[in-house]
């Protein structure tokens, strides 16, 4: 049985301000009626007797933030090693995603994407088991939407044995850990994913600039394995978010309706628009173009990253202009656990206004994940709502401070506590 809550009183949530994001401006004082998980009233005039006042001081109230790209299973102190895909066994890397899922929420994230396992693990989907632990309330973390295994062929970009370029034999992989070749393969693959609990499907439609094999972006599946994914997946009432970066292989994805591009790191003008006009959502993970650390990858790896990272930061700044649907993603680990809100102040360095950002983390995520429940500070939808200094639309910077977090009407994080 999961941890049980007693019956908890409402609660007057008090600020300085609050952010009404469609609106685009800072209302004050920010008051809201938080009961039953939900925000029940903004602005309360009268409260029910027993409410509990929580007056959080000179802070703006944000919905809580959004990250539509981690990898919870993945990072910690000791990520960097190269042995950690034969030396963590599911029961470890479960553990490494309850540490980096509480250091997400307690940044003010509270709803992910856990964009697909590449590891071995015998078919099991371990970000489906932290969704259910997290529901279940056993452990603290956002809310998840898992990807289950990422997709890729054979030697593909997350064929996990392709990372270290292991030897023949070692590490062997199958469909259900999304090794698949072949339309049937993949068919097989996405059916797997659904079966199990996925809630969106994660392909490689191109290789990254950490893979070893093959030009930055080079497309890695046919245009027909990549229909039959899509196929698979809608049928099932999933979306396909597909890791892509070179723009030949992005067309074919947009071509094979692929719903969420993520990087999109040499697409040319030409192809942002064909995104523009198909409303595809882009996932830009700029940050890691300048925060990633590749110090330890192969010299060849490193002189792509040289040669890459200038020129995708640049498509981003292209796409903000054009009007691309971008959400919110960091890729993390590839930038640390808890460190995420970096991809706002990115977003920002690259054009956006810091209204653009934390929409890209708000509303906008949550047209990506079809939520209409989340995203804002409204009455009826989640209460999942964080507490931030100063002005965020004057300094995204201060969505790094994060004083206050709450998810579901339940509080995880209060700097006050600490200072009392």
């Amino acid at each position: 049985m999961g941890r049980t809550r007693a019956p908890q009183p409402p609660i007057h949530l008090r600020a300085a301000r609050m952010l009404d994001v469609d609106k685009g401006e800072l209302v004050e004082p920010g008051e809201l009626l938080v009961q039953d998980g939900r925000i029940v009233e903004v602005a309360p005039t009268t409260v029910p007797e027993g409410t509990v006042v929580l007056d959080l001081g000179d802070v703006t109230l944000l919905p809580g933030l959004m990250d539509m790209e981690v990898n919870l299973l993945l990072g910690g102190p000791d990520h960097r090693s190269p042995l950690n895909p034969v030396q963590d066994d599911p029961a470890v890397r479960t553990l490494r995603a309850v540490a980096n899922a509480r250091r997400t929420l307690r940044a003010g994230f509270t709803t992910v994407r856990n964009l697909g396992l590449f590891v071995q693990t015998g078919g099991l989907l371990l970000d489906v088991a932290l969704k259910k632990a997290i529901d279940l309330g056993w452990i603290d973390g956002p809310r998840v939407v898992p990807a289950g295994h990422a997709i890729t062929p054979t030697g593909g970009h997350l064929d996990p044995t392709m990372f270290q370029a292991f030897a023949p034999h070692i590490m062997p992989l199958t469909v259900e850990e999304g090794i698949a070749n072949g339309v049937a393969e993949v068919r097989k693959a996405v059916r797997y994913q659904v079966k199990h609990g996925a809630r969106v499907i994660k392909v490689c439609a191109s290789n990254g600039v950490m893979s070893h094999t093959g030009p930055a972006g080079a497309q890695q599946y046919s245009d027909e394995e990549l229909r039959a994914i899509v196929d698979e997946a809608h049928r099932a009432g999933l979306k396909v978010a597909a890791h892509c970066m070179g723009d030949d292989a992005i067309r074919a994805a947009l071509d094979a309706g692929i719903d969420c591009i993520e990087h999109g790191s040499l697409a040319t003008e030409a192809t942002l628009k064909r995104m523009l006009e198909r409303e595809t959502f882009l996932v830009a993970t700029t940050y890691l173009t300048e925060g990633m650390d590749t110090s330890n990858a192969a010299p060849e790896l490193q002189a792509k990253a040289a040669e890459v990272f200038p020129r995708s930061r640049a498509t981003i700044s292209r796409a903000i202009e054009l009007g691309v649907r971008i959400a919110c993603g960091t890729d993390a680990p590839a930038i640390p656990h808890g460190r995420n809100a970096r991809e706002l102040l990115a977003l920002v360095q690259r054009g956006m206004t810091p209204l653009q950002a934390i929409r890209a983390a708000t509303t906008v995520a949550a047209e990506l994940i079809d939520a209409d429940d989340r995203g804002r500070l409204e009455a009826g939808l989640l209460a999942d709502i964080i507490a931030v200094p100063g002005d965020p639309l004057a300094d995204i910077g201060v969505t790094e401070q994060v004083r206050f977090v709450m998810k579901g009407g339940q509080v995880y994080r209060d700097d006050r506590e600490r200072s009392t």
